[in-house]
């Protein structure tokens, strides 16, 4: 669930009409009756309803009347039938917006440097980048020997590879120890359930061998040919089984190597820093445990410290010892801590970084003679400088809100830390810092043509929420802007999973702004942005929060002139399309339009379902509705099962066929049920992908295609002249 539509009138009606319905629909309205030659308005589909009756253990009950719209096999002729006709209808009611999303769409993609590249990075002597070719979707992985004024070699190029395909993806790759095997997991229709495929780098062959059914996620032993990757359950799409290939063998007989009965738990698999172990990381929402073996004889793996409860870790080796990321003994904000090598239990674990209950650290990078540390405070990202001496000392910023991370440090032996720069004014930038002189080189800013920053500004602004809670907002704006409560808003957040939404660039959203949008990244809890509290107190019987934060933040925007009450628009994906949808129920008013992309609407039922992929992982995340004090809870904001009698803010929703994390009938039987109830005038869209999964389209162009579509309704519910 945890990181995106229909148009049209309702079928029930508001007795106050003049209410509900504003310029903007008129103007849609009459520009489709002049393209039409008045003809009759489109109506939306009208699909059947059959009774159906969704059981709690505990003897509760709910009617679904939509139930039957759920087909895992994708094949049901009435239901693929509705959903085309809700594409069709999408289309006919989005004709007279077409020009502006084709005006729209040329915008975003002619900002794209359409030959663009990587920074390049050195590894065991290559030297590793990506690039773009002119007029392509897909990337070029390729590599150089010894330096960059090599010969090439290409190592995948994507675009012969998804060439007559609807949907492809390159999700994870892996080059054997001596540099002449390539392992790649690829994946064509978007479900996230992948193929392995192998290449001989020296001649260029693909190898016959191919395991299917799996994750991205492969590593390589020492041996140069035996290959460890993840297997998922063919149902559910969990990763269940840890397995190892040996090269020219049938994958058949793969023997496994861990398998996890626990299905609360994520797993994953990697190597240390020193290249000495291939570990095997298992994660649940409260919970971790790390296994490692070495990578020269990866037979037995030895496990770092066993499960507990409530207490997570991850870690790496390097320098003869294991460095760990935790939040055991009470480290909220989570510690870094230090164990011999050949450890097996947390009695073993020293602290070295002292928790900070005003700091939050998010992960670390290991060098010689020095150490980078992620961390978050104040709703800012930061890197910290850890020298072996003792010292530290923070890598600087140049605005009040920005995003800044760890980049690509493939090797440990460098005196020069790359990291990442970004703000909603400043483009991608990759640095590099001399940890010695304090020298600071620039290597990259993404390109954006067209873009002038020094027009535009950025802000940081704290909003108090009903409780009493601070809740921070970034804002950006062309500059001219007038606070005087007449501009349209665009109101973005997440708020799930402990998964921050940075004010990172997004050259998209210039395309709001220069038509006088202000766009807004709403921190609210369920997020990580404020520490490890900010997400315990947005999850589980706290979940209320998250919504309330959003509704007070655009409240507060308006009241304090950043727009007018009557023209917001609110945005959300995943479980950011959940709260589009308990935002959409219980403060309806407050907005004029709202998008939904991939919505996680129908919580209690998806999560009594322990078939559907995910749901399981989750119950730390939302609750187990299988005990009555959860279920009660969710049942209280789940929006599928609050959509009733009032006048809702116009809607684009939208939704892959594909999608294996929020399943294509979730945002089906919404539409469905908000179209039965609905009291207003405002359109619903609902426009589904029939052939992408939950990240939508592949291609880097493609993409953009359903995004300017989305803006073009939201501008033109908005009332913002083109």
């Amino acid at each position: 669930m945890g990181p995106w539509h229909t148009v049209g009138f309702t079928r029930a009606h508001a007795r106050n009409r003049e209410r509900f319905v504003k310029p903007a629909l008129f103007l849609l309205v009459a520009s489709l009756m002049m393209n039409t030659a008045v003809a009759a308005m489109p109506t939306p589909p009208d699909v059947a309803k059959r009774p159906h009756t969704v059981k709690a253990p505990f003897g509760a009950e709910r009617q679904d009347e939509y139930y039957w719209l759920r087909d895992d096999k994708r094949e049901d002729a009435d239901m693929l039938a509705y959903l085309q006709a809700e594409n069709a209808y999408t289309d006919a009611l989005m004709a007279p917006l077409k020009p502006l999303q084709d005006k729209l769409y040329a915008e975003i993609v002619g900002r794209i440097k359409q030959d663009d590249s990587s920074v390049p990075y050195r590894e065991r002597g290559y030297w590793y980048y990506t690039r773009y070719e002119t007029g392509k979707d897909y990337p070029v992985h390729a590599r150089r020997k010894g330096d960059m004024q090599a010969p090439e070699q290409v190592l995948l190029d994507v675009n012969t590879m998804a060439a007559g395909k609807d949907y492809f993806a390159v999700d994870d790759m892996d080059i054997s120890r001596d540099n002449t095997l390539l392992a790649w997991a690829e994946d064509e229709v978007g479900r996230r359930q992948y193929s392995i495929r192998f290449r001989n780098l020296e001649t260029g062959e693909v190898l016959p061998d191919v395991i299917t059914g799996v994750s991205p996620n492969v590593v390589w032993a020492d041996d140069n040919r035996t290959l460890f990757y993840v297997e998922n359950d063919p149902e559910t799409l969990l990763t269940v089984r840890v397995k190892k290939h040996v090269l020219g063998t049938p994958a058949s007989s793969d023997i496994t190597v861990y398998e996890e009965k626990d299905d609360s738990f994520y797993m994953g698999i990697g190597r240390t820093r020193d290249d000495r172990y291939i570990t095997i990381g298992v994660d649940s929402t409260v919970s971790s445990e790390l296994r490692y073996a070495p990578a020269d004889k990866p037979e037995a793996f030895a496990v770092l410290a066993p499960r507990e409860r409530d207490v997570e870790y991850d870690a790496d080796h390097f320098d003869g010892r294991w460095v760990i990321r935790t939040n055991a003994d009470g480290a909220t904000n989570f510690k870094l801590v230090t164990a011999a090598d050949g450890s097996t239990s947390r009695k073993q674990w020293q602290d070295w970084v002292k928790h900070d209950p005003q700091v939050l650290v998010e992960g670390f990078e290991l060098f010689n003679g020095y150490t980078a540390i992620a961390e978050r405070a104040e709703a800012l990202e930061r890197v910290r400088l850890l020298y072996a001496d003792g010292r530290s000392e923070l890598v600087k910023a140049d605005e009040p809100a920005y995003a800044m991370g760890l980049s690509v440090n493939a090797e440990p032996d460098t005196d020069w830390l790359r990291y990442s720069y970004t703000s909603l004014t400043t483009p991608a930038t990759t640095y590099e810092l001399n940890v010695k002189t304090g020298e600071r080189r620039q290597l990259k800013q993404q390109p954006v043509i067209g873009y002038d920053p020094s027009q535009y500004q950025t802000e940081r602004v704290w909003v108090s929420a009903r409780d009493g809670a601070r809740v921070p907002v970034s804002l950006v704006y062309r500059k001219g802007f007038k606070r005087d409560g007449t501009a349209p808003l665009y109101q973005y957040a997440y708020g799930s999973y402990g998964m921050s939404s940075d004010p990172v660039f997004r050259h998209n959203v210039v395309s709001l702004l220069d038509r006088g949008v202000v766009y807004a990244i709403a921190h609210i809890r369920g997020g990580q942005e404020m520490g490890r509290s900010w997400y315990d107190n947005g999850k589980l019987l706290h979940k209320q929060n998250t919504f309330n934060d959003f509704i007070d933040v655009t409240r507060a925007l308006v009241a304090q002139g950043y727009a007018a009450k009557d023209r917001v628009a609110a945005a959300g994906g995943s479980a950011g399309g959940l709260l589009m949808g308990a935002v959409a129920n219980q403060a309806p008013g407050d907005y004029r339009v709202m998008e939904a992309q991939v919505p996680f609407v129908d919580v209690v039922t998806t999560m009594l379902d322990a078939s559907i992929p995910l749901t399981t992982n989750e119950y730390d995340e939302w609750g187990n509705p299988e005990q009555k004090q959860y279920y009660d809870y969710m049942l209280g904001y789940s929006p599928y099962d609050n959509v009733r009698a009032q006048a809702y803010p116009s809607l684009y929703v939208g939704t892959g066929l594909w999608d294996s994390q929020v399943q294509y009938w979730e945002p089906a039987k919404w539409v469905a049920r908000l179209r039965d109830v609905n009291t207003g005038e405002l359109p619903v869209v609902f426009r589904i992908d029939m052939k992408a999964g939950h990240g939508g389209k592949s291609g880097r162009f493609e993409r953009y295609k359903e995004l300017a579509e989305s803006y073009a309704f939201i501008l033109g519910q908005l009332g913002v002249a083109d």
